[in-house]
């Protein structure tokens, strides 16, 4: 795994969801409640784009057909073994770093 910059502290104000590229993957980076978090950046329902989505009360929606996950675990609202992979972040300097495999 490896830390690898995602975005500036700055370009992430607090309630903010952004689809990150990352190596070539897309991720789903927020600002939820003070902390940074990190998904994988496509629903495992139709493929959906997460980043592009909306954030509802720390959930991660989906923009294509509203599934919803948990920012912190990845979980489906409806079904917990479905699920997005989360990713550690660190802030360092006013970066968003994401560790990424």
């Amino acid at each position: 795994m490896a830390l690898v910059k995602a975005a500036r502290v700055s370009d992430l104000p607090p309630g903010t969801l952004v689809e990150v590229m990352v190596n070539g993957e897309p991720y789903a980076l927020c600002h939820v409640e003070g902390e940074f978090r990190a998904l994988g950046g496509v629903c495992p329902h139709r493929g959906g784009p997460l980043g592009q989505g909306n954030l509802h009360q720390g959930r991660v929606v989906c923009p294509w057909h509203a599934w919803e996950f948990d920012s912190r675990t990845g979980e489906n609202d409806y079904d917990p073994s479905c699920r997005v992979p989360v990713y550690p972040v660190t802030v360092q300097d006013g970066e968003v770093l994401i560790e990424v495999p």
